[in-house]
């Protein structure tokens, strides 16, 4: 089954940290852009972080700047998105999305070629 799984949300208190993972299955990762949405309830889907498949270039929104970090290990088909510094704002449901190559700050231009179900992030004290 070709598919997205990501893992390693859960609740944490503000200013902690969190790495979650994007793993590939059934596919490899290596040639696609990966990129981390986030959505809270009642509030429009967010793209957060974007790496690059073709040449591991990196882009973030302003909301997380300086906080996240994008990464990837092809070896292991994964990708992480590792959060720092957490707080209130960032609770969320993530997820990550792969299309082939590119990452674009139009993201509602692209066609992802595959989705994962997402992982809950909760940041309260």
């Amino acid at each position: 089954q070709l598919q997205l799984v990501e893992s390693g949300g859960g609740l944490v208190q503000p200013g902690g940290s969190l790495r979650l993972s994007c793993a590939a299955s059934g596919f490899t990762l290596d040639h696609y852009a990966i990129t981390w949405f986030r959505q809270a309830p009642g509030k429009e889907r967010e793209a957060v972080s974007c790496i690059s498949g073709a040449d591991g270039s990196t882009i973030y929104a302003g909301s997380v700047q300086g906080r996240f970090t994008i990464s990837r290990v092809n070896a292991k088909n994964t990708v992480y998105l590792q959060m720092n510094s957490l707080q209130p704002e960032d609770t969320a449901v993530y997820y990550c999305a792969a299309n082939l190559y590119y990452c674009s700050s139009n993201v509602a231009s692209i066609r992802y070629a595959y989705r994962g179900q997402g992982t809950q992030v909760t940041v309260s004290s």
